[in-house]
């Protein structure tokens, strides 16, 4: 698990009940920090703060995901409102947890999270191409990022999933 948390007293209990629960864990305190142990090691999950003194989580996460980062990211922050969770889990979080918490919640949502399996986590479609990332909620053509309104997203990610039938008006109209 990569715990990244820049208040240490908070981030030295997490280590310790991961720790206890069988995990082994690595401790990141600033964004550059997080981004080098995520580029640098395999994880099964990481555990993400917002507020970081160099830099922000939502930022980190979307950076992550747009690298292809397949890993699930557990959003754990002071940041409650629903906007906050909104874009959090936009920015291409699996799950999001506000402080406080309960440590059993947390641990009952990272063991979630990392029972998914591997291809349920990496749900990026492809075809020819064109990618396109549920997650993140973005395409690209080849290098290209292609910019979607909601509904023209919507439409591709169901054409794409259906890409080897033909697909009736009568479908779209109903699932898109």
């Amino acid at each position: 698990v990569l715990v990244v948390e820049d208040d240490i007293p908070l981030a030295t209990i997490l280590e310790r009940g991961l720790v206890e629960d069988g995990y082994a864990v690595d401790l990141a305190h600033r964004v550059v920090d997080a981004r080098h142990s995520a580029q640098s090691n395999e994880y099964d999950i990481v555990v993400l703060d917002l507020g970081l003194p160099d830099g922000n989580g939502l930022d980190l996460c979307a950076e992550l995901r747009a690298d292809g980062y397949a890993v699930p990211i557990l959003m754990l922050t002071a940041r409650d409102s629903l906007s906050d969770k909104v874009s959090g889990l936009d920015s291409g979080a699996d799950d999001y947890l506000t402080k406080p918490f309960d440590y059993p919640e947390l641990a009952a949502r990272l063991r979630a999270l990392v029972r998914r399996p591997a291809d349920a986590r990496t749900p990026v479609l492809e075809v020819g191409e064109l990618k396109l990332d549920p997650a993140s909620r973005r395409v690209w053509l080849g290098a290209i990022v292609v910019p979607l309104t909601s509904r023209e997203f919507s439409l591709l990610e169901y054409l794409m999933i259906h890409s080897a039938a033909v697909v009736s008006r009568t479908d779209l109209l109903e699932h898109v």
